[in-house]
Order: C-alpha cells, then structure tokens, then sequence
C-alpha cells in the first residue's frame, strides 16, 4: 500500500470513527428523539443519565414566600426520588430561575431555559404563563404552573392543578353564603389583581352572583399596591357583607387588618394564594385568625394524612429554619404529577416532551396524599373541581386549619370553565 493510499484509508478510518463518536454523543444525550439504554426514545432536556426540569419562581416578588416554598419541596421531591434510584434510570435535575414577579424576566426566563429542558415542575404567574402559552404549544414541553387561571386550561402542555380561579372563587362565595350568612340581595366586593389570576377570579364571582342574587362590588389593584386603606373604605361605603381578595399574601393581610382598625366586620375569603403563615406574626395575625378564610385546592401542610405527616418531618428535617406553608404542599405536588407522567412515559418507552405530555393524559386518579384526587385525562378541564375551606390559626402546623373538607359547590359542578 502506498503513502497516498495509506492517507486514504486512514482519513476514511478517522471518519468514520468521528461519525460512531458523534452518534455515541448524540445518542446518549438524548438528542433528536434518539434511543437511550433499554429502547426508551428520548429528546430535548434528557442528557446523558439526566432528566432536566425547568423552575420559572418568585424569590424576590409578591410570592417571595410561595416561591421559596414550592421550589424547596421540589428540589426535596428530586433529591428523595435520585436517592432511590430515579425515573427511568435517570436522575432529575432541577435549574431554577427567579423572575421576582416581573414579566419581563419571567419570559427571558423561559426562552433561556426552554431549549435546555424537558418541561418546567413550577411556573409561578398566570400571566406570564399565559404570555408563553403559544410557545408551550409549539415547544412541547410540559408546564406544571403554581397558576389557576382558566385562561391556561385546553392545552395538553399546560395543565392546571386542582381547581381554577373561577371554580375556586366559586366555592368561596358558596362557603360564605352557607357558613357566614351572605344571602341573596347582598353586595359582595371583590378586590383582585389586574391580569389573569384576578380577572379569572372575577368570573367566578360574577357568575355565582347571578345564580344567587348577588351584586358584586369590584375593586382592581395591581401586585404593587399594599396598603388597602382605599379599597376598603370603598367597600364600607358600598355596605359589602363579604369580600373576596383575589391578591398577594401583603394585600390580603393589609385588606383584613385595615378593615379590623375601622370596625369594618364582614367576613374576606381569598384565593389559594392569598395567604402566607408568616404573616400571623404581624399585628394583622389577630384580624385574619378572626375573620379572614381561604379556598384552596388541597388540604393544608398540616393535614392529619400519612402523606403530609411525612413530608412535614421530611421538609422540617431539609430546611429546619423556614416556615412550613401551603407552598409546599403546592410543589410537592406538582413535582410528583411530573415524576408519574415520567414514570409512565418510561414504561411506554418513550421519555421525548411528546411521551411525557401523553402520559400525563393516562392519569386519571392522581393524588399525593392532600385529600383532592386529580384527574388529567383533559386539557380542557382543571383536573379538579373541589376546593378545602381553611383558616388562619397560628397553633397548628403550617398556620392553616380545615373548616370545610374538601368539595364542589353545585354551582361549581354546573359551571363551564370555558364560559
């Protein structure tokens, strides 16, 4: 064999070594919907042995404490389930971006993050989950959101859960009608964000409002405003019975605690995330053990369940010096519905956004252990209808007491999500 011919061949060699090399790689990394070890088809945010997931929170915003909260539990959730082995022969992997409740961050948050993973656990805002939601059609990646805006509901990449804003809402005026003696004739205020949480919200008040003779007395604030003294003066003046705060931890505090100082003594329900433990500690924390209650779409932290006596111990164990609240009820769930999909994705061998975004559609009686069974089976529907009525009370674990078990209103059982 002469030189030119030994070149030949040994460039020939080399390139083809290069290709199996690049086939190697790019199998392993799970690229382009390649086959990984034991036949499981894989793709974007799977590299190597690692299954990437996206957390979009608020560290620094109006839901600084739920923020902290949701991403701690999922970050337990990960750590637990890689102790035991995975999903799939993977381990998960949790890259978290705060957007501090900024719009504009939040969507640069997951235009960086989209390409590098393959679905998000934890999106804190229904508008900025709502600003992306084309996106999410197109990319295909899964989005568990902490957000219950029924503006999110009909996309199999995007799903709600537990009850959304208006069911919630819904269930609230419900409760307070039955347990507090708002009756037909009487004005309800509303004061709820601007955007897509608080309009949301609004739907279902103004739909209950109809079906019982109720007139509703709004009053629309922006994530920015604290201090109530404007809005409940308003509603004094309009002789409100109740009040629905569809808000921020802060708001609903400042809203309960202003209407105290003025002797303003009418019940306030507010959303699932209107409420924060720490805020017993502030000189509202008596006002709101009174008269203040929330709708929420699971039993609280401190629920008398196997499930949350455990993940208590096991929360209090990882993070000894915070707060135990409904946050971390709230990622800890969505972290499991994200591993059950993944688990059931892997038995149909099949781990790409596509497999994982069917998978979830097969699970159909979901429930981690707080009290309210989920159930995916369509985008078009939240994957609940009920909610849990509960109360501030600064003695029992997480600050949060049930007062109505977990349930529908008939007017929430007959109510269109998309109307």
């Amino acid at each position: 064999m002469n030189a030119l011919t030994r070149a030949t061949a040994a460039a020939t060699a080399l390139a083809a070594l290069l290709a199996l090399a690049a086939c190697s790689s790019k199998a392993q990394d799970g690229d382009d919907g390649e086959k990984a070890a034991g036949g499981v088809k894989t793709g974007e945010g799977i590299s190597g042995r690692t299954i990437n997931l996206g957390v979009l929170t608020d560290m620094t915003g109006v839901y600084a404490t739920l923020g902290k909260s949701v991403t701690q539990a999922q970050q337990l959730y990960v750590d637990q389930t890689n102790e035991d082995g995975g999903i799939c022969g993977h381990k998960l992997k949790l890259t978290v971006r705060d957007h501090g409740y900024d719009p504009q961050k939040a969507v640069a948050a997951y235009t960086e993050l989209e390409p590098k993973v393959l679905g998000f656990a934890q999106f804190i805002g229904s508008p900025f989950v709502a600003a992306v939601k084309q996106r999410i059609a197109g990319d295909k990646g899964l989005v568990l959101p902490q957000a219950w805006s029924a503006n999110l509901l009909g996309d199999p990449y995007v799903r709600v859960i537990g009850s959304t804003y208006d069911l919630e809402t819904i269930n609230a005026i419900d409760f307070l009608m039955k347990e507090k003696g708002l009756k037909k004739g009487d004005k309800l205020g509303h004061v709820y964000f601007e955007g897509d949480y608080g309009e949301s919200a609004l739907k279902g008040s103004k739909h209950m409002a109809e079906k019982a003779g109720l007139t509703v007395v709004e009053q629309k604030i922006k994530p920015t405003d604290n201090d109530m003294t404007a809005q409940v003066s308003a509603l004094k003046k309009a002789g409100v019975k109740g009040v629905v705060v569809s808000a921020g931890p802060r708001q609903a505090a400042s809203l309960v605690g202003v209407a105290a100082a003025g002797r303003f003594d009418v019940p306030v329900i507010g959303n699932n995330s209107a409420f924060a433990p720490q805020l017993l500690a502030t000189q509202s924390g008596p006002a709101l053990e009174k008269n203040y209650y929330v709708a929420s779409p699971t039993l609280p932290i401190g629920a008398d369940t196997a499930a949350a006596k455990k993940l208590v111990a096991d929360y209090r164990k990882a993070h000894p010096k915070d707060s135990l609240d409904n946050g971390v009820v709230a990622g800890w769930t969505a972290a499991s519905v994200f591993g059950e999909a993944l688990k059931k994705a892997c038995e149909d061998k099949d781990l790409t956004r596509e497999g994982v975004g069917k998978a979830l559609l097969t699970l159909d009686s979901f429930d981690s252990g707080f009290g309210v069974t989920q159930d995916f089976t369509d985008p078009k529907a939240p994957s609940s209808r009920e909610s849990v009525i509960l109360r501030p009370d600064k003695k029992v674990t997480g600050g949060m007491k049930v007062v109505r078990a977990p349930s529908a209103s008939p007017a929430a059982k007959g109510y269109s999500t998309g109307g």
